[in-house]
């Protein structure tokens, strides 16, 4: 069974006297670089009409940060050259330069997908070039020409397209593996009432084969989960064992034949289990417990005790069969029980209190099931009916309506709130760890640590907090890290967002809307002059500054990126640069 956990949020990251951000006026540097070529967009077909192909796809982040090396982003143009900028002084910015160039004519494929870069470790990249091959690269040390050289280890056709959500590299018994994980939108023909399409996650492990002089890379292991939204957070653990995913609806493998054999064992068994010890109905007066005995039980092996809140019935001379504590008191002397000719032992109860339904026989015994008549059922039916319309609000007139929206914040309704994070162990393929977020709103993901899983940012109550998985520890398995004052509430009004990122220092936070505007919420910072809250005549430690840029661009944003220092922001044909920090 997967275990149930929750995140424990660490109380000293949180400001409960934070008082919002100031608008700063400072001016911050920007740099534009023009493109010598376009950034490779693809816009989605007509086909790709749902909600899961607009985020999947059509939300796309063109502007790959290598976190291994710092201020260093890669894009691909429209010539399927991957295109690299490695900053190390502002005001003397090199052109993009090519540092590997697509095998494949990408304008030759019609039902492509976005090319898409993810980088393994600080010498392996995985690249997809959307037409459904995956290549495996050794690139060297990146952003240093000197150094750098992309070479293909293991190229291969995949099956339809897809981009990659995340990979990881490792050595495991002296043996250097990259686990890839691919995203997919696929058709499905069985969904004639949603959206017609299902989502697949195929996690592959690329293995080095061969002896010494001859190293190759062939594919270890494919496996593929399947659910019926796009994850938010998808990454594998940097030992390749086991998976996480943050979605809306649930995920889970596709077995082959030898595991589907194996479940449905385990589904019998689980359904033997299942079944109930006793059956019991009630009425206004008496309760009437139905138990199944053994052929060979006689009335002389039987034995039932009652008490005024108390039951407990034993069959020769075995631990007791029911005992426990009753939901209310009963008239005990009243009590009487009988064995049926169907071999059934049959106990009647005297409620001391009538009318009032009781939701349980014995108190946290789980091994019953209550059956209740078709009067009954009629009954609570109706009694509900006032409760329940075809219409949102039939009588709007009416005093108390049984719901009113505009109680509700805009930034408090948004559709997916009941989202899960589970980890998935790569052997038995079954989850192990589940976390309902409920109201917990995901926002976004960053590489706070190379070596780590991705951090993701969930909204709680009005903040935005970030968390690091640790698969390593199990009892630790997600770290409250940082905690960004009143970002969930404040995001939520910026209608026309497009990305949100923060500083892997988490010095800022910032986000994007598809055209021009950047919006950048830094952390209180102590003020050097005395400043007094004219309302409550106190003095002010510190101030959040919320700092404002506007893009001299006209084309729509397609790429977003922090680092400690700067922001890069990617539209068609240039690559902006917003120094956000001092390099101090």
């Amino acid at each position: 069974m997967a275990a149930h956990c929750s995140l424990q949020v660490k109380r000293l990251l949180l400001d409960p006297k934070f008082e919002g951000y100031k608008l700063s006026l400072e001016p911050l540097a920007c740099y534009q670089l023009e493109l010598d070529a376009a950034v490779a967009e693809v816009k989605l077909r007509d086909d790709q009409y749902t909600l899961d192909h607009m985020r999947a796809f059509g939300m796309y982040n063109y502007l790959h940060l290598d976190s291994w090396y710092q201020d260093n982003v890669y894009y691909v143009d429209q010539f399927g050259r991957i295109m690299n900028l490695s900053v190390t002084l502002d005001t003397a910015l090199q052109k993009p330069r090519e540092v590997f160039r697509l095998p494949t004519d990408l304008t030759a494929y019609d039902n492509r997908l976005c090319a898409s870069i993810h980088f393994s470790s600080s010498t392996w990249v995985t690249l997809s070039d959307g037409t459904g091959r995956l290549y495996l690269i050794k690139s060297g040390k990146r952003g240093n020409s000197t150094f750098e050289k992309w070479e293909i280890v293991f190229n291969e056709e995949l099956g339809s397209p897809f981009t990659i959500a995340h990979s990881v590299s490792f050595v495991k018994s002296d043996t250097h593996s990259v686990a890839v994980l691919l995203l997919r939108v696929e058709k499905d023909e069985l969904d004639t009432k949603g959206s017609g399409f299902h989502i697949t996650l195929e996690w592959v492990t690329i293995a080095e084969i061969g002896k010494e002089g001859d190293h190759r890379y062939e594919i270890l292991k494919r496996r593929v989960l399947q659910g019926k939204s796009v994850p938010h957070y998808a990454a594998i653990e940097p030992t390749g064992d086991g998976l996480m995913i943050v979605s809306y609806k649930p995920f889970k493998f596709m077995q082959g034949e030898d595991n589907k054999s194996e479940e449905n064992d385990d589904a019998e068994a689980t359904k033997e289990k299942k079944d109930p010890l006793y059956y019991w109905q009630q009425t206004e007066d008496d309760v009437t417990i139905t138990v199944h005995i053994p052929e060979d039980i006689t009335k002389d092996d039987i034995k039932v005790r009652f008490s005024p809140d108390n039951i407990c019935v034993i069959l020769k001379d075995q631990p007791p069969l029911m005992e426990g504590k009753l939901y209310s008191s009963v008239d005990h002397e009243s009590c009487t029980w009988i064995i049926r000719e169907n071999k059934s032992l049959e106990i009647s109860l005297i409620k001391k209190n009538e009318g009032p339904r009781w939701p349980e026989l014995i108190l946290g015994d789980t091994r019953g099931e209550f059956i209740m008549d078709s009067s009954q059922c009629s009954e609570i039916s109706e009694s509900l009916m006032h409760l329940t319309s075809e219409v949102m609000n039939p009588n709007p007139e009416k005093e108390n309506p049984p719901c009113n929206a505009q109680e509700l914040e805009e930034c408090d309704a948004f559709l997916e709130d009941s989202a899960s994070l589970c980890r998935f162990d790569g052997d038995t393929l079954k989850v192990t760890h589940v976390i309902n977020l409920g109201s917990n709103q995901y926002l976004f993901s960053v590489v706070v640590d190379p070596k780590e899983m991705p951090c993701f940012c969930l909204r709680h109550d009005v903040d935005a907090l970030l968390w690091q998985p640790h698969s390593d520890q199990p009892e630790n398995m997600w770290e409250h890290i940082a905690t960004f004052n009143a970002l969930g509430y404040v995001q939520a009004s910026k209608q026309d967002k497009k990305f949100m990122a923060c500083a892997p220092d988490y010095s800022y936070a910032a986000l994007c809307e598809c055209l021009r505007r950047v919006f950048i919420y830094r952390q209180p910072t102590p003020l050097a002059t005395v400043l007094y809250n004219r309302k409550e005549g106190r003095q002010v430690g510190q101030v959040a500054k919320q700092l404002v840029t506007t893009l001299e661009a006209s084309d729509p944003i397609l790429g977003f990126q922090a680092t400690s220092e700067r922001l890069f922001v990617l539209t068609t044909k240039t690559l902006f640069l917003i120094k956000v920090n001092s390099g101090n």
